[in-house]
Parts: C-alpha cells; sequence; structure tokens
C-alpha cells in the first residue's frame, strides 16, 4: 500500500485511510469548544477590568457560557431581580450569531471536503452536529447554577437548529453547492395542494420547476436584503438626529472605561438588530417598547421609562407622524423595485422567456418568501426584557411578515411585468435587424447612403459611385455617357479616395485637340494624332454584393539601416564600476604598471625612436 501507480488506487488508500465519525464528532466538538473559547475569554476580560467585580471568577464563567448560549437563540432567565420574580431575557444579538454559524460551517465543510477526508456527506454531518450538541448540552448544564440561566425549552430548539442548518451548508459548500431538482417530498406536497387546475398549472407546475424557484429566492433575498439595508439607514439618521440624547445615555451608563468599553461592543452586536428595527419601521407596522407603545411613521406613542442605552435614545419622539417620518416610504418601494427587477431578470435570462403570467406569479412568490424571512428577522431581532410592560420589546414578526408581503408584492409585480416587456423589446431589436441594413435589399444603398453622410466622410470611398454618398447620382452619371460601374468610374472613385477630392467623370470619347490657326504643328518624326476611346465597359448595373473593394493603404518606407556597432557605448565612457567586483584577485598587481611604458612607447613613434636606437637605425638602412 505504500507504492501507488494510479490515481483510482490512490484514492482508495485516502478513503480507507481517512477517519471517520469520531474524527467528525471531534470537529463539531472543537468548533463548540472556540466559541466558548472566545466568549470566556472577552467576560474574562471585562471582569479583570472592571474595578468593582461582583463576583468571582467561577461567575463570570456562568456569565460566559449564558451569552454562548444566547448566542444560537436561547432564551436567558435572570434570577436576581428587585421584584424577586425571574424576568426573561430574549433579545439576541444578531452579530454574535455569526460566530457560532461560522465556526459549525468550517466544521463540516472540512469534514465532507473531498479533497481532504473524503467522508460521506450523512457521515460528515451527522458527526459534527452530534459533537456540537454534546457540549452545547454540557454548557447549559453549566449555565444552569449562574444567575443567567438558560430556558431550556428554548435551547432545546434553537441550538439544535442553529447546527443543522449551518453543518448542513458546510457539507453543501464542500462538494461544490451542487443544484439538482427539487426533492420529492416538496414536490408531492406541491401536487397534494387543494387548489383549481388552472391555478395548480400556472403557480404550482409552473413555478416549481428549479430555474424559476432559484429566480424567485434570489429576488426574495434582495428585496430582503434592501429593507435591511433601507433600515439601517435610518438608524443611522436616527442617531445623527439625536446625537444629544445618544452622548449623554452613552455617558451616563457608567463611569469607568471598561464598563463603557462593554456598553459600546453591546451596541455594536445590537446594530443589525436595530437595523431590522428600521426596516419593521419603514413598512409602517413599526416596533413596540412595550405593552401597548407602538412607534410607527403615523403615530408613536410615549414610551415607558426605559434604562439609559445609546440604541434607545435615537427612539422617535411621541406624537404624530411629519412628513419627515412619512419619507421613510422610499425603503419599502426601493425593495418592490429591487424584487421586481431581479424577477424580470431571471425571466428573461435563458432563451425562452417567461410568460407574463409566471412572471407575475414569480414575483409573488418572490413577495412571499420576503415577507418569511422578514418577519424571522424580526422575531430574532425582538423579544421580552422581563415581565409586565416589557414583555413585549420590538417589531411585531407577524405584521412585518405582512406588510412586508403587501408592499413588495404591489411593487413587484408592475415592475417585473414592466422590466421583462422592456428587456424583451430590447432583445428583440438586437436580434432581428431592419429590412434596409440587409444587403440586396431594396432601398439599401439609398439608406447607406443617408448613414454615410450623417457620419461624417467615414465612408468615402463610396462617393462617386452613385450610390448619394458625397457624389453625382446614377442618373447624372448615365447622362454624361458613363456607365453605372464602368472602369472610369471606378478609377475616378479610388482616386478620389486617395486624394480626398472630388472627381467629374470623363465623356466616353475624348479626340486630340485642334491646333490653332497659324502654328505649324507638323514634324517629321511626329505621329499623326490619335483618338482615345473609354474602355469597353459591361452594361450590368453596380450592386451593394460588386462594389470595388478600398484602396490598399500605402505603404511605409522602410525603416534605416545602422551598423549594429554604432549601438555600442564608448568603452572609456561607459565603464561599469561593478565590473570588477566578482573578478578572482590578481597574482600578478604589478604587471600591468610594468607594461605602461612599453604600451605608451607604442603608441609614440619619436619616443619609440629615442627609446630603441637600433631600430631606428635599421630603418634608415
Amino acid at each position: 500500500m505504500t507504492h501507488m501507480t494510479d490515481s483510482g488506487s490512490f484514492t482508495l488508500y485516502r478513503k480507507q485511510a481517512a477517519p471517520g465519525l469520531g474524527t467528525c464528532v471531534l470537529g463539531g466538538a472543537i468548533a463548540a469548544g472556540l466559541g466558548l473559547g472566545a466568549f470566556a475569554v472577552l467576560v474574562m476580560g471585562l471582569w479583570i477590568s472592571s474595578p468593582y467585580p461582583d463576583s468571582g471568577p467561577g461567575g463570570a464563567l456562568h456569565v460566559a457560557a449564558a451569552l454562548w448560549l444566547l448566542a444560537h437563540g436561547t432564551e436567558l432567565v435572570r434570577t436576581e431581580t428587585l421584584s424577586g420574580v425571574p424576568a426573561p431575557v430574549g433579545v439576541t444579538p444578531l452579530l454574535l450569531l455569526a460566530l457560532p454559524a461560522w465556526l459549525v460551517h468550517r466544521a463540516a465543510r472540512d469534514a465532507a471536503d473531498p479533497e481532504e477526508r473524503a467522508l460521506g456527506v450523512r457521515t460528515a454531518w451527522a458527526g459534527v452536529v452530534g459533537g456540537y450538541l454534546l457540549v452545547a448540552t454540557a454548557a447549559a448544564a453549566y449555565a444552569a447554577g449562574g444567575e443567567l440561566r438558560p430556558s431550556w425549552p428554548s435551547a432545546a430548539a434553537h441550538v439544535p437548529l442553529l447546527a443543522v442548518a449551518a453543518a448542513g451548508f458546510g457539507v453543501w459548500t464542500a462538494h461544490g453547492r451542487p443544484s439538482g431538482p427539487l426533492p420529492d417530498a416538496v414536490r408531492r406536497a406541491a401536487d397534494a395542494l387543494p387548489v383549481p387546475g388552472a391555478v395548480r398549472r400556472l403557480f404550482v407546475r409552473g413555478l416549481f420547476v428549479r430555474e424559476r424557484v432559484l429566480g424567485a429566492g434570489r429576488a426574495a433575498v434582495a428585496g430582503t436584503a434592501v429593507l435591511v439595508g433601507g433600515g439601517a439607514l435610518l438608524v443611522g439618521v436616527a442617531v445623527v438626529l439625536h446625537g444629544g440624547p445618544v452622548r449623554e445615555s452613552f455617558l451616563s451608563v457608567t463611569t469607568v472605561w471598561s464598563g463603557r468599553f462593554a456598553v459600546l461592543l453591546l451596541a455594536l452586536a445590537l446594530v443589525p438588530n436595530a437595523a431590522v428595527w428600521g426596516a419593521a419601521y419603514g413598512l409602517g407596522p413599526g416596533f413596540v417598547l412595550g405593552t401597548g407603545t407602538v412607534v410607527a411613521p403615523l403615530d408613536a406613542a410615549a414610551a415607558p421609562l426605559l434604562p439609559p442605552f445609546p440604541l434607545l435614545a435615537a427612539v422617535p419622539e411621541a406624537g404624530p407622524g411629519s412628513p419627515l417620518t412619512w419619507a421613510v416610504g422610499a425603503v419599502p418601494v426601493a425593495a418592490g423595485c429591487a424584487l421586481g427587477w431581479f424577477v424580470a431578470r431571471a425571466a428573461t435570462a435563458g432563451e425562452s422567456a417567461w410568460s407574463a403570467g409566471r412572471t407575475a406569479a414569480g414575483a409573488g412568490t418572490a413577495a412571499l418568501l420576503c415577507g418569511v424571512l422578514c418577519a424571522g428577522l424580526a422575531g430574532l431581532a425582538g423579544g421580552p426584557m422581563g415581565v409586565g410592560v416589557l414583555a413585549e420589546f420590538g417589531p411585531v414578526w407577524w405584521l412585518t411578515g405582512l406588510a412586508a408581503v403587501a408592499w413588495t408584492g404591489l411593487l413587484g409585480v408592475p415592475v417585473g411585468l414592466g422590466v421583462r416587456w422592456w428587456r424583451l423589446r430590447a432583445r428583440s431589436r438586437a436580434g432581428a435587424p431592419g429590412a434596409a441594413e440587409r444587403v440586396g435589399a431594396p432601398g439599401a444603398a439609398e439608406r447607406v447612403g443617408k448613414r454615410a453622410r450623417g457620419s461624417g466622410r467615414r465612408a468615402g470611398w463610396w462617393r462617386g459611385l452613385g450610390l448619394g454618398v458625397g457624389g453625382r447620382g446614377l442618373g447624372r452619371r448615365k447622362a454624361e455617357g458613363v456607365a453605372p460601374g464602368g472602369a472610369a468610374e471606378v478609377t475616378a472613385a479610388r482616386t478620389e479616395a486617395v486624394t480626398g477630392t472630388e472627381t467629374v467623370a470623363a465623356p466616353a470619347a475624348v479626340t486630340a485637340a485642334e491646333p490653332a490657326p497659324g502654328i505649324d504643328t507638323t514634324a517629321p518624326d511626329t505621329a499623326p494624332p490619335t483618338t482615345l476611346s473609354a474602355p469597353t465597359t459591361s452594361s450590368a448595373p453596380t450592386t451593394p454584393s460588386t462594389l470595388p473593394s478600398p484602396p490598399p493603404p500605402p505603404t511605409t518606407p522602410p525603416l534605416p539601416t545602422f551598423e549594429p556597432y554604432d549601438f555600442l557605448p564608448d568603452r572609456g565612457r561607459y565603464r561599469d564600476p561593478d565590473r570588477d567586483r566578482y573578478r578572482a584577485p590578481d597574482p600578478d598587481p604589478d604587471r600591468d604598471r610594468d607594461r605602461a611604458p612599453d604600451r605608451e612607447s607604442s603608441l609614440d613613434p619619436d619616443r619609440e625612436s629615442d627609446q630603441d636606437p637600433d631600430r631606428e637605425s635599421g630603418r634608415d638602412t
């Protein structure tokens, strides 16, 4: 098994040697441990830096475990209250939700990666989920002994749901996110719906196709993203307009820097929640700040006594709506337009476009999905913060979902139909050119001439061919005796194209001019005058398919030649100073110095004759 000769044997060896279910369970447990460790480090750092800690390190670790469960959506219960009645804490900071979801997703992706461990889909998914839930159960049991205790029904519902969804997405990502037909269970459920036949063909059978479902899903996600993004923009504007109260609330919470840093981190973790609240405010239902206290664009009730917190200080004042609050309706309008545009793009993406009815049905389905997404986000962004008045805190999920369906449906359907018509019209124009642009069509030459005159001198070589492009017409050339398409006309056209001047056609026969009276033009060696006649031309008219080709471009003169030695630098002027850096040391450095006088004497004849009298005498003889 150590010497593999083909890729098939090597893959089989890797699958046999790959770890099994135990490694996947360990991967899930490590993902949960990393999340717990991150929360423990944060809470312990704040506890150490706090000048007045209320409990020891054990209490800080209990708080860290409770916050880790809260990041999964688990509802916590405060046991120590002023009234002695346990109070629930159900608002989950949505930014904290990203950490455990990413850790589970990465663990499942690594376990199911075909290039790493080559495990089966079910094995990787079940192992990661099982290992993660084991650690979560232990963390919930440990957090139950602290001041913030998890609610066991909530923990049993939210933690497995997040682990299953994130692990499934990770396994799907590991295999390249393949797309296949819808599951049979979904198709059977769609066929079992008690709807009329026409509605079934349009909405059920027409929509439950993979491409159409994906198109509607993308449109729903786009509409939801525009709503949440617009809500975040509204929150930012509210914070700027209420800058003074926001600053005072931030400074009044605590006076130590560690406490203010903790408040800042909590506010940042609640920014996605505030964006969802802003989206619910823009849709119309608004949000609730206690039982019976609704803050909406049309009317805002007076909020009860709330704890000082920067984001709560940016809530609009109580009173009827104003043009400034009514302007928030631009957010759902933009969301509906975005949803309709995405549906129209999906409807015209393939070779065969969707019909108008299926496009409208797709926009309606996307609006329903957008409402479901908005309702889910509203349910996660809100929750109870106590008993009594604070039992309801945040947007009402079902009202937010219905408002999202109404806005996106009423705007998405007409926008989708309009954009679909416009895209199909543009496609038909681009794919079916007019008859005037076809070669040989009636009237093509005249339209080409008009187009050339409108675009300047771009088609100058057409002039003079009887096409009406800066030259003379066919009728006048016939009157002058030149047949259309003749050699004289072609020569004139080519000459005009090269010189840039307008050429007038010559007559059919040109004779020599008669001599003036009184001038003798006869000579013994002069030939008699000859008659120049035009060359024989064809009587066939010129068509666009037989037009002459444009003249060849002028040839460029050859480049001057140089000797290769002209580019060599002067050795004395351009001497490389680093040339001798890598040379071996010379064993006899005085050799060149001894030879220097001989070289100079060889260059100077006078000195050479002085230093060598025998050679001078030999030269004289």
